[in-house]
C-alpha cells in the first residue's frame, strides 16, 4: 500500500494542477493565460517535486514497514534437568512437550516437531547457530526445570538465533501445583515477543 501511494503521488499532483473541480463538474484547468513554454516548465518542475517527495518518503517509510516483519519460526529445545533425582528429567521433558505444544496451536508461528528437536538433548554443547541453520528457524527456546519438593524453579529463554542475542527470558520459582500456568505463561510471553496473533480461540486452548 505504502509503494502504491509513493508511486500514486506525482500522478495526483499533476491531475491535481491539471483539472479543476466545479460546481458543473471535472473541468480542464484554462491555459489561455499560460504560455505553452512556461506551462511545459511547470509540468516538468511538479513531476520532479513529486517524485523527489515519493522518493524521500520511501527512504525513511519502507525500511521501518520492512523491519517490522518478524520471522516467527522457532523450536523448543529439550529442557536441562537440574534436580539431584534423575528420575525428574521426565519432568524437565514434560515442560518441553507442554510450551511446544502451546506453541504449536498458535496458526501465526512455524512450529519444530519435537521429534526433530530431541537429538539436541540438554547435557550436550549446544551451537544455537548451527541449530537454528540445521531446523531453518530464526528463534529457539531453552531452559532449565529444577524441582525440590513442592517447589519448582523454571528458566525459559527466548534466542534469536542469527544475532544470538536473548530477547526474553524469565524465572518462575512457585509451587508444583502452578506448573500448567507456568507452561502457559511462557508460551504467551513467547508469542507476544515474536508478535505473533492469537485468535480468542487460540488464547482460549493455551490458557485452559
Amino acid at each position: 500500500m505504502i509503494v502504491l501511494l509513493l508511486l500514486g503521488f506525482p500522478v495526483a499532483l499533476i491531475l491535481g494542477w491539471a483539472y479543476d473541480i466545479t460546481a458543473q463538474g471535472l473541468e480542464v484547468t484554462p491555459t489561455t493565460a499560460v504560455p505553452r513554454a512556461h506551462r511545459r516548465r511547470n509540468i516538468i518542475m511538479l513531476v520532479a517535486t513529486g517524485v523527489t517527495i515519493s522518493a524521500a518518503a520511501g527512504f525513511f517509510l519502507l525500511p521501518r514497514v520492512s523491519a517490522r516483519k518478524v520471522d516467527k519460526s522457532i523450536a523448543v529445545l529439550p529442557f536441562e534437568n537440574l534436580s539431584e533425582e534423575k528420575t525428574n528429567a521426565f519432568f524437565a521433558d514434560g515442560m518441553q512437550d507442554e510450551i511446544l505444544t502451546n506453541l504449536s496451536r498458535i496458526a501465526d508461528l512455524r512450529v519444530i516437531s519435537r521429534t526433530s528437536v530431541m537429538q539436541y538433548k540438554s547435557g550436550i554443547a549446544r551451537n544455537l547457530r548451527e541449530i537454528g541453520q540445521q531446523l531453518g528457524v530464526a528463534h529457539v527456546v531453552e531452559g532449565s526445570v529444577q524441582r525440590s519438593g513442592s517447589r519448582v524453579r523454571i528458566n525459559a529463554q527466548l534466542v534469536d538465533v542469527r544475532t544470538d542475542r536473548h530477547l526474553w527470558a524469565q524465572t518462575y520459582d512457585r509451587d508444583l501445583a502452578d506448573v500448567f500456568a507456568i507452561q502457559s505463561e511462557i508460551a504467551t510471553a513467547i508469542a507476544d515477543q515474536l508478535q505473533a496473533k492469537l485468535s480468542p480461540s487460540e488464547k482460549s486452548a493455551i490458557q485452559r
